[in-house]
């Protein structure tokens, strides 16, 4: 793919560079997505090009986040800026709502900034159409896990919360230069419009997840002691004495709609 000619890049760590190679990969992700030719498509961490190519191939205009600036350097080289909008910058600080709305999202993400990013994502919901975004597997199978899993968590609830996951495709390191220690998935979320279990306070509904979740061995009666009265579980028809993972999104919201005084 691109980034074949010139010097050869450096991946820096600091950035979580890991490249995708693998062109099976490559085309199963593009296919996942279906970019349409009028799409406002936005690639986040383009790297060397492995999807930026194949997506511009489908689209008018691409538009790209990316922070190195020696790749940006070789993306100017290699495609016209009519074609390749390029925004220079920290995908954690990038105003998504100045693309408009209808914005579908892709991108191999840095490992590194996947949990801030994806809760990033969940700010600009209203103005997504969907993400399709590779991620370290065990974060992926934490996203769409089900109440009652091992890995079903804060993550879980928080995204769940506001969209409809899927595990898409396995990816494994051997797809990567560098490999990475860790094996990867592609990951679609698409924003749930209207929400199914609307929170009244949205920023109290997420105190609560992150409280039941704080010490997980710990029954709801201990994390949320000083919220939630024992009177208030007995309304709600929730048992006090289980913990977080048990708790659909649902009763997370009830519970939260249930407190009057947060701390």
């Amino acid at each position: 793919m691109t980034g074949k000619s010139g010097p050869k890049h450096v991946p820096r760590k600091r950035f979580g560079q890991n490249f995708l190679v693998d062109e099976g990969i490559i085309a199963g992700i593009v296919h996942a997505v279906g970019p349409r030719p009028d799409d406002t498509l936005i690639e986040i961490g383009p790297g060397l090009g492995a999807l930026t190519v194949p997506l511009l191939d489908r689209v008018r205009q691409l538009q790209v986040i990316e922070i190195d600036r020696d790749l940006i350097a070789r993306l100017r080289e290699h495609h016209a800026p009519d074609r390749l909008l390029i925004h220079e910058g920290d995908v954690l600080k990038f105003d998504f709502a100045a693309l408009g709305r209808d914005l579908r999202v892709v991108g191999n993400l840095p490992y590194n900034i996947s949990t801030p990013l994806l809760f990033r994502f969940a700010e600009f919901a209203a103005h997504l159409q969907d993400v399709h975004v590779m991620l370290q597997r065990e974060v992926v199978e934490r996203m769409v896990a089900a109440p009652g899993d091992t890995e079903f968590s804060r993550l879980s609830v928080m995204l769940q919360y506001r969209f409809d996951m899927e595990l898409l495709l396995d990816v494994p390191a051997t797809a990567f230069d560098p490999a990475p220690r860790v094996e990867s998935a592609v990951v679609r979320l698409v924003p749930l419009a209207p929400l199914p279990h609307p929170a009244r306070d949205e920023a109290l509904f997420s105190r609560v997840v992150a409280r039941a979740f704080s010490q997980r061995r710990k029954t709801l009666r201990n994390t949320l002691k000083g919220m939630v009265t024992a009177e208030e579980f007995v309304r709600l028809g929730i048992d006090p004495g289980a913990r977080a993972q048990e708790l659909t999104v649902a009763d997370f919201v009830r519970i939260a709609d249930a407190v009057t005084a947060p701390d």
